[in-house]
């Protein structure tokens, strides 16, 4: 087996990494506060693409509740979201196949907007780590050390295409949020983060899926596609991008027509963004 096929292997879990760079807050299941609304629409607005509003939201959150790392968290989250939009690193054709994806270019990053990204990552994980000091079954904390972990992967293999510091920062997510699945099993967000991953580690050959999972990363696609498919069925937050993520499986196994009806549902939700609407013409175009 040449060298090439464990690098080969990390493009491909890199690819995985996309799947945290949703927006997701995991909060009890029975605790459905003022809160959580509030943050809901923080989220919201950034799958509408409305960053600088959904900043705010962010901040002001941080601002009333300056000891919970979901503040921060959800605040990298909505930079790595726009500078994706601005590079165009959201465009699905991008991860149709894996050539296309092993073909990206290395991007060119604001350097101010990647010094406030590391800033608020540091500071959720300062948090996160110190309330898990407290309480180990914390479950903001468990949620921000899991989406935490999943934004440096989508950076490392997005923008910087630093594919095996990606494939790390996935492991390291995975447990996390497996740890946060242990502690509140109805956290249905949290599939998100592993469901991708099985899918896409489960696509591949048996001698790649055997040394990825050396590494510590297991892979079954079944099963991943069933992950998503609970997110995005009964996620509070992240349910609209378990579909995204589902319509990018679909596209891959070639069921455009099941894609398509996905991507629909997410244009009529989510009218103020214009890239569901562009990959069903591009679906459509296609066949």
């Amino acid at each position: 087996m040449s060298i090439g096929k464990p690098y080969k292997a990390a493009q491909r879990v890199a690819l995985g990494g996309l799947i945290l760079a949703a927006f997701s807050v995991c909060s009890r299941a029975a605790d459905v506060s003022a809160t959580d609304s509030t943050l809901g629409r923080g989220f919201a607005l950034l799958y509408n693409l409305d960053f600088d509003q959904a900043h705010q939201i962010f901040l002001s959150w941080e601002k009333e509740h300056p000891d919970n790392p979901m503040g921060p968290t959800g605040d990298a989250a909505g930079l790595l979201f726009s500078e994706f939009h601005r590079l165009g690193v959201l465009e699905g054709q991008f991860f149709e196949d894996d050539k296309a994806f092993a073909a990206r270019k290395r991007l060119d990053p604001d350097p101010a907007v990647r010094e406030r990204f590391n800033t608020a990552l540091e500071r959720a994980q300062e948090e996160a780590r110190s309330r898990l000091a407290k309480d180990s079954k914390d479950g903001d904390s468990l949620f921000a050390m899991t989406l935490s972990s999943g934004l440096q992967a989508d950076y490392a293999a997005l923008i910087d295409k630093h594919n095996l510091a990606s494939l790390h920062y996935t492991k390291v997510a995975n447990n996390w949020a497996d740890q946060l699945l242990a502690v509140d099993p109805q956290c249905y967000d949290a599939h998100v983060a592993t469901g991708f991953s099985k899918y896409i580690i489960g696509s591949m050959s048996a001698p790649v899926r055997w040394l990825v999972k050396l590494g510590g990363i297991s892979g079954d696609k079944q099963a991943g596609i069933a992950e998503l498919q609970l997110t995005a069925e009964r996620g509070r937050y992240l349910a609209p991008f378990a579909r995204m993520l589902l319509a990018i499986a679909y596209v891959r196994d070639k069921d455009k027509a099941r894609a398509r009806l996905l991507l629909a549902s997410l244009r009529d939700e989510f009218p103020r963004n214009p890239l569901f609407a562009r990959e069903i013409a591009r679906l459509d175009a296609g066949q």
